[in-house]
């Protein structure tokens, strides 16, 4: 079964004969004839009822027909995928990124974009994210890289990277071994995105835990951003958590050891987009652009 097969089948349902399907077609009447027989032949079984002044559909012609429908404009639909990317000239690409996209090989991601499309205005829109989820959800966003969990209400997830969580502090005694819920518990802990709080995305992992332990977690210090906390930690202040990104970049002080968790602790980046809607061509390319150099991260 070929797509011109069934396009040949289409335009005969929509019209009612094999000469009107021809000439919306462009080819012969003999053409389409020959089209919809070896369709039949194939398959064993006639798709109309030849004989009156217009086609009808047979019952084989009648379940065949919504998939028929669908299967060519999936195909249009790719073919004018492809067209737009490689046309695109100009409009706007919005997209989210999770707070610490530096960390994960994301800075340059506005040049790379740039280089390839630079008829193309970006909007790259960096919060936390719980308002990156919901800026995608209210549609102010067309897509975007967030911190699983989430709520992810009319909102179509895919994982990305996995990146592990750790404990971070000064004192070698601190990070001598893994941190378990109750050690946590009682740290003096420098946590970072305090607009968001608890309800931050790595947050609420510590929260379900420590519920689920009978520990109850209460920041010393509030601040809102990783290198702050880092700071402080570097003087003895506290602790904190950060990903091993984090870690491992040259924003972490020297003085600043990490150790994992007793029960390991991940953070999950994920693609998020609209559920079942379709990406500007723009924004679909930035989403890829972006998957890619995260994935190449791993």
């Amino acid at each position: 079964m070929t797509l011109k097969q069934l396009r040949a089948f289409l335009e005969a349902v929509r019209t009612g004969s094999f000469t009107a399907a021809a000439a919306r077609m462009d080819i012969t009447q003999a053409s389409v004839s020959e089209l919809i027989r070896k369709l039949e032949d194939e398959h064993g079984t006639p798709v109309f009822s030849r004989g009156g002044r217009r086609l009808v559909l047979t019952a084989a012609g009648s379940a065949l027909l919504p998939f028929a429908e669908r299967a060519v404009a999936a195909a249009d639909g790719a073919e004018q995928a492809l067209r737009s990317v490689r046309s695109l000239r100009g409009g706007v690409a919005t997209f989210g990124l999770l707070r610490n996209a530096a960390y994960y090989l994301l800075s340059d991601l506005a040049e790379q974009f740039h280089d390839n499309y630079p008829e193309v205005r970006i909007r790259l829109i960096g919060l936390n994210s719980v308002e990156v989820a919901s800026a995608v959800a209210a549609g102010t966003v067309e897509a975007g890289l967030v911190v699983l969990p989430i709520d992810d209400e009319g909102l179509d997830v895919t994982p990305l990277l996995r990146d592990e969580v750790r404990y971070a502090s000064a004192d070698p005694a601190r990070v001598a071994e893994p941190v378990t819920t109750a050690g946590l518990g009682r740290s003096r802990l420098i946590l970072y995105d305090a607009h968001y709080g608890w309800a931050d995305p790595t947050r609420r992992q510590l929260a379900e835990r420590a519920q689920v332990a009978g520990v109850k977690l209460e920041p010393w210090i509030e601040v809102e951003h990783v290198e702050s906390a880092l700071a402080l930690v570097a003087r003895g202040i506290g602790d904190t958590i950060v990903s091993r990104a984090v870690a491992e970049s040259s924003v972490c002080p020297p003085s600043v050891h990490t150790v994992e968790f007793a029960e390991p602790l991940h953070e999950t980046i994920a693609l998020v987009s609209r559920e079942g809607e379709v990406l500007s061509p723009a924004s679909r390319e930035l989403a890829r652009l972006a998957q890619r150099m995260l994935l190449s991260r791993s």
